[in-house]
Order: C-alpha cells, then sequence, then structure tokens
C-alpha cells in the first residue's frame, strides 16, 4: 500500500462518503493507491482474509489514477431506516416532509434547508410482525449533505428509536 509523505506518513485511501456515527452500512466504495502494481487477485485475497467478520469485499477495480477523487462524484445516498417504537402517524409525518416547501434546521450553529437535500422518502410495506421502515435518498452536494438523523428529528423521531443503514452510494453520471 502506498503512504502519504511527511512526518507523519499514513495509508492513501480515500473513502467515497463518510458514514454518519451509529449508522451501518451494506455499500462501501474506497480508493486505495498501491506502491506498485498490484494483480486484482492477489488484493481481493489479501483483503478478504484481513477483513474482521462481517465485512465482505464485493468487487474490485482498477480505475485510471487521473480520474476524479470518489467524494468528488458523489450525488446522493440511499438509508433504510427501522423505526423501533411503533409511530402511529407515520405516514402523516412523511407526507408534511414531503409536502414542506421548506425545512430550516441548524447544524454546528450554521442555519440550512433540510427540504433541497432530501430526494425521496417513503415508508416501505410493513411486515406485520416487524417494526415500521422507511427509506430515505440524501442529496450529497458541496455546500451540503442530507443527514439520516436530521430528517428522523425533523418528523418527530429520535435517532435513538431507529436502525439506519446506508444501502447504496449514488453517483453523477
Amino acid at each position: 500500500m502506498a503512504y502519504s509523505q511527511g512526518y507523519n506518513p499514513r495509508p492513501r485511501i480515500q473513502i467515497a462518503a463518510a458514514l454518519p456515527l451509529g449508522f451501518t452500512s451494506g455499500h462501501e466504495l474506497v480508493d486505495v493507491w498501491f506502491q506498485e502494481p498490484v494483480e486484482i487477485a492477489a488484493a481481493r485475497e489479501a483483503l478478504d482474509s484481513a477483513s474482521p467478520p462481517g465485512i465482505h469485499i464485493i468487487e474490485i477495480k482498477e480505475t485510471d489514477l487521473r480520474s476524479p477523487a470518489l467524494q468528488t462524484q458523489v450525488r446522493a445516498a440511499e438509508y433504510t431506516a427501522i423505526i423501533l417504537e411503533p409511530v402511529p402517524d407515520l405516514n402523516e409525518r412523511i407526507d408534511r416532509i414531503r409536502t414542506a416547501d421548506s425545512l430550516p434546521r441548524q447544524r454546528r450553529g450554521k442555519n440550512y434547508d433540510l427540504r433541497p437535500l432530501i430526494e425521496e422518502i417513503r415508508r416501505l410495506e410493513d411486515n406485520p410482525e416487524g417494526p415500521q421502515t422507511i427509506q430515505l435518498r440524501l442529496m450529497a452536494q458541496e455546500g451540503g449533505t442530507g443527514r439520516p438523523e436530521e430528517v428522523l428529528l425533523e418528523m418527530g423521531i429520535s435517532p435513538s428509536l431507529a436502525r439506519v443503514e446506508r444501502t447504496q452510494i449514488l453517483f453523477k453520471e
């Protein structure tokens, strides 16, 4: 693996999008630089053997070093939120978000509008024996990124009462 230069060298790795603290993911993408060319099969074998239980390498591709960084190509991310306690008026809360012209919020002392960062919000069909589930597609823009916990809070649902998993990262065309 290649390392950065300087006093405190670090592995040259870049993830496509930071995962919010406390959430899980079934879809992560990462760029890794090597000092010398590496055969993909050998890289996969080494990563598979070094990965902790539960982490599976799905695909490895070689990319052009001149390609734009993954972070600059991310357009949105999809999340599934499983609500751990029943919310009787969940459909109304989702409709309120969908029909809102603006959802003013504040993060780290800065005001922003959450509404344009929500590309899609919908309720998934409930399992009669299981919890309510919603799906979110949140924009990732240079000026702001939609965060699932902010959407839950806007709906009046504590993020601690939901299990949120990022299911997909979507790229610009």
